[in-house]
């Protein structure tokens, strides 16, 4: 005998475990795609050896284009009335979901042989199919997060899960793909990794084979099977293989769908999806949005706040792989060390509904942005730290670091639910999608902006990183270098991240009473 099914007043299924798991499930599928992007700059810069210039440059246009995406897809979606079987924003989702089963690929094509010129059509080419793909799943997916419940509690709930999916979903790019990416490089008699490189003029008796074949910290020939040790650094040298991640990509796709059509089947939206339509059907108008947006405080102290995550921590991928494989020796392993300091983030989900309804959002992300800051500072000490020292004194720093993240990553979506309340508060209109939009368009462009900047940065003296070399050939005063350099900028994130939301965000627990109170009263007026 089937179960009842329970509805609520308004002949809804009541909100409860499925929809959490549901759209837990929709994050996990963004991010299985989202966690590529700093496999995307790594994977350009070492393995298509692309310059960094012309690369910073690239990357920079295509982000620009992504950042600006978002809110023309979101005033599409809100302008939308068309009335779909399924429902606006589902439909929305799965035509993103059928883009990304192959658009996660298409910015991997394995062509490192390729002219400069070719190199750049496929890159361009590439990142705005994926883009295009993950913009129409994504931006209604974070919308949805205000029309499954209007219940503040249920949508704390609901950000905790997001922050889990995500997180789920992020370990398969971040922490299991470096693993199957990256070849450690065993003495087989032969140097058949300097075919992976190109040697600058000059530069030929640095980089002769004879040179490979003895232990540079030892002076002893190399026997078959042993470690081969970079002679610049002596951390053992890897190679990134581009085959595989083109078809990890691939596969990742798959499994996106999959939770993308978990997720449809199984959440329940009980709100309007035609809300932000007013009364005579006035569409939205993007550029008074956009004005309404920055006056809009808690949405602005949300947005600075990710785009400082992102600033730091989306820069720091890249550098930080190319630290692990240069200064380490440990590339193939980079993603489980992040994982590790992360831990804590996981440690703390299933007590953030619970604090947060005792002492708030605000309150509880702001507690979790001081663990961030002290975690930036101990990753500032750890390139003064003797070498064996190092990796411990770093996820060390992480863990500081990853403990202040997952207090503000599991109620940062519930804040940006509040600061979309907040608008209707204020201005007496509701603009879900362009809001989220809007405020994806930021964290779009911090995206773009940090890791090009970074990228340009690194091929600068400042940092001294060469394209041509890959990972073999950087010096070790370069090797050492990337470690500031990672230091320094998730430091930075932590500092945005306590600007955002401890000074400029304003929904305290008490406004947040008293803004969904006198909502309720012009919601129960109007009807």
């Amino acid at each position: 005998m089937a179960k009842k099914v329970e509805l609520d007043a308004n002949g809804y299924r009541k909100f409860g475990i499925r929809d959490k798991l549901a759209y837990a499930a929709g994050d996990a599928g963004c991010n299985l795609s989202f966690g590529l992007k700093n496999t995307v700059q790594t994977f350009w810069l070492v393995y298509m050896m692309m310059e960094t210039g012309l690369f910073s440059l690239l990357l920079l246009l295509v982000q620009a284009w992504d950042a600006i995406n978002d809110p023309l897809i979101g005033s599409l979606i809100d302008n939308d009335r068309r009335r779909y079987k399924r429902g606006k924003y589902k439909t929305y989702i799965l035509i993103g979901a059928c883009g990304l089963l192959v658009g996660g690929a298409a910015v991997f094509l394995p062509f490192p042989n390729a002219s400069t010129v070719v190199k750049a059509m496929l890159f361009i080419v590439g990142y705005v199919i994926w883009d295009a793909a993950y913009t129409m799943a994504n931006v209604p997916y974070g919308t949805m997060l205000n029309i499954v419940t209007d219940n503040t509690e249920e949508r704390a709930s609901l950000s905790v899960f997001r922050s889990i999916g995500g997180a789920v979903g992020g370990m398969v790019p971040g922490m299991i793909l470096p693993m199957l990416i990256w070849q450690k490089v065993s003495y087989d008699g032969t140097t058949w990794f300097l075919d992976k490189i190109e040697i600058p003029e000059g530069a030929e008796s640095a980089f002769a084979p004879e040179n490979f074949h003895t232990n540079p910290v030892t002076g002893e020939a190399y026997e078959i099977g042993d470690k081969v040790l970079s002679p610049l650094t002596g951390g053992q040298i890897e190679v990134l293989l581009g085959n595989r991640v083109f078809f990890a990509a691939l596969i990742m796709g798959v499994l996106a769908f999959v939770f993308f059509m978990f997720m449809l089947k199984n959440i329940t939206i009980r709100g309007d999806e035609y809300a932000q339509l007013n009364s005579e059907g006035e569409k939205i108008n993007l550029i008074k949005s956009f004005s309404a947006f920055i006056k809009n405080r808690p949405a602005v102290g949300c947005t600075i706040a990710a785009m400082g995550m992102f600033l730091g921590m989306q820069s720091a991928g890249t550098a930080n792989t190319i630290m692990f494989a240069t200064h380490f020796g440990q590339a193939s392993l980079s993603g489980l060390v992040m994982m590790v300091g992360f831990l804590p983030m996981f440690i703390f989900m299933p007590f953030a509904t619970k604090l947060v309804k005792k002492y708030g959002k605000k309150e509880v992300a702001s507690i979790g942005s001081i663990a961030g800051l002290i975690g930036g500072a101990i990753l500032c000490c750890f390139p003064l730290c003797p070498f064996n020292l190092q990796l411990i004194v770093y996820m060390i720093g992480l863990i500081f670091f990853g403990l202040g993240l997952g207090f503000y990553n599991c109620v940062s979506w519930a804040m940006m639910g509040d600061a979309i309340d907040y608008s209707e508060w204020k201005t007496g209109k509701r603009e879900e999608s362009v809001v989220y939009a809007l405020h994806s368009f930021f964290r779009k462009l911090a995206q773009g902006v940090g890791p090009a900047a970074v990228i340009a940065i690194m091929g600068t003296p400042l940092i001294g990183y060469v394209s041509s070399l890959g990972t073999i050939g950087q010096s070790a005063e370069t090797a050492g270098r990337l470690c500031w350099l990672v230091a320094g900028l998730y430091t930075f994130s932590a500092v945005c991240q306590f600007v955002g939301v401890a000074l400029i965000y304003n929904i305290d627990k008490k406004t947040l009473a008293t803004m969904q109170a006198e909502l309720a009263e012009r919601r129960a007026a109007a009807k």
